[in-house]
C-alpha cells in the first residue's frame, strides 16, 4: 500500500500541496500522535553531535515504519534539531546550557553604540557549520529523497532581541531605532546566507521548524516579539523583513506563541503567507479559525473540542486546518485514522 496507495509519501505530499494551495477547494490534513515507546532525546549541545545524529536517525526509521500501517498526513523526515540560540551564538553570544533544559543565548549587546562594532561572521567559522555536518550525515544515510526539517529559526528582529538585552532593546526601538534596524540587518545577512546554503544542500521542500508541517517550497520561522509591540511598530520593524524573506523564498509559514491578537490584521498583510500556527487558548483559536479562514491554512496548538472526528464540522466552511489528534494504543490510532479519513471527505 505504501508504494502506490494512500499511505505513501508521494500521496501525502500531494494532499499537502492541495491543502496549501488557496486556488484549490478547501480541505484538511491530519496527524495522529502515537508514540508508545518514546526515544530519549539528547540535548542539542555541540559535544553531542553523534548522539544527535543517532537520535534523529532512529526517529526517521520509526516514522518510516509507522507510515506502513497508519494512514494520515505525517511525512517522515530528518530532524537536525536545535534550540533558539544558534544565530545569536554565531554573533558571539554566550549560551547557557542547563542539564535539564534547552540551551538559550545570553545577551551580548546592551546599548546602541555597541551595534556598529558587531561583524557579520563567515558562515563556516560559526557554530552553524555543525548543523551542516549533522544534516549531511543524515542525508547520506537516508538518500537524496529524504525530507529535511529546518532548524529553529526566528525572524531577524526576534534574533536581534536575543542578542540585545531586552531590558534596553524595546526602549531602543523607540529611542535609537536605526541601531535596532542595523542589528536586524546584520542578522538578516547571516540568516539568508545560512538558509540559501541549507536549501542548496537539501532541496527546497522541507518540514517546518515548528510545528512539523510539510512545505513544498518557501520558508518558515517564529515571530514572537510582535506580541510586545504595537501594530505600527510591527509595520516599521517587522513587516519589511517578512516581506523580504517571503519574496526571496516564495512564501512564509509563521509560528507565533505570543499574545498577539492585535497583530492579526498585520499577519494578513504578509505577502504569500502559506500557513499560520498560533499557540493560544481555545477561545482565541475559535476566533482565529474564522478570522483567517479565507486567507491562510491554519495549524494551531489545539484542533477542537470533543472527539477528533467531529472537528472538521466545527470549522468555518472555507477553513483549511491541520488536525492533530492523539492515540494511546495502536488500535485507537487505526480507529482515529479511519474516522478522520472519512470526516475529511476522503474515499
Amino acid at each position: 500500500m505504501s508504494e502506490n496507495g494512500h499511505y505513501g509519501i508521494a500521496e501525502r505530499k500531494a494532499r499537502w500541496r492541495a491543502f496549501l494551495d488557496m486556488e484549490q477547494p478547501p480541505s484538511h490534513v491530519f496527524f495522529i500522535a502515537y508514540d508508545p515507546e518514546p526515544i530519549e532525546r539528547p540535548w542539542p549541545w555541540p559535544d553531542l553531535k553523534q548522539e544527535r545524529i543517532e537520535y534523529a536517525w532512529r526517529m526517521y526509521e520509526r516514522e518510516m515504519a509507522r507510515m506502513e500501517w497508519l494512514r494520515d498526513d505525517y511525512i517522515p523526515h530528518l530532524n537536525p534539531y536545535t534550540g533558539t540560540e544558534i544565530f545569536a551564538e554565531s554573533f558571539g553570544c554566550q549560551v547557557h546550557r542547563a542539564d535539564d533544559n534547552m540551551p538559550f543565548a545570553l545577551p551580548l549587546i546592551h546599548e546602541a553604540r555597541e551595534v556598529a562594532a558587531l561583524r557579520v561572521p563567515e558562515l563556516s567559522s560559526t557554530p552553524l557549520a555543525l548543523l551542516f555536518e549533522i544534516g549531511d550525515e543524515l542525508r547520506r544515510r537516508a538518500g537524496p529523497e529524504a525530507v529535511m526539517k529546518l532548524v529553529d529559526i526566528q525572524t531577524p528582529m526576534d534574533i536581534a532581541a536575543l542578542i540585545w538585552d531586552k531590558n534596553s532593546f524595546y526602549i531602543a526601538m523607540r529611542e535609537t531605532p536605526e541601531a535596532v534596524k542595523e542589528l536586524a540587518a546584520k542578522v538578516m545577512e547571516l540568516l539568508v546566507t545560512f538558509q540559501d546554503e541549507w536549501f542548496r544542500r537539501y532541496g527546497s521542500e522541507f518540514i517546518a521548524h515548528f510545528p512539523s508541517y510539510y512545505m513544498p517550497s518557501g520558508f518558515t520561522l517564529s515571530e514572537d516579539e510582535v506580541g510586545s509591540v504595537s501594530a505600527s511598530m510591527f509595520d516599521e520593524f517587522f513587516m519589511p523583513e517578512l516581506v523580504e524573506l517571503s519574496e526571496r523564498y516564495g512564501g512564509l509559514g509563521i509560528h507565533c506563541c505570543a499574545n498577539a491578537r492585535h497583530q492579526w490584521a498585520n499577519f494578513k498583510r504578509i505577502p504569500n503567507l502559506r500557513l499560520l500556527n498560533l499557540v493560544q487558548p481555545q477561545e482565541t483559536l475559535l476566533e482565529a479559525w474564522s478570522y483567517f479562514a479565507d486567507h491562510v491554512p491554519q495549524m494551531h496548538n489545539l484542533s477542537g473540542p470533543g472527539p477528533a472526528w467531529m472537528w472538521p464540522d466545527q470549522y468555518p466552511p472555507n477553513a483549511r486546518v491541520v488536525i492533530q489528534a492523539t492515540a494511546e494504543t495502536r488500535d485507537e490510532a487505526l480507529e482515529l485514522s479511519d474516522k478522520l479519513w472519512a470526516a475529511c471527505g476522503r474515499t
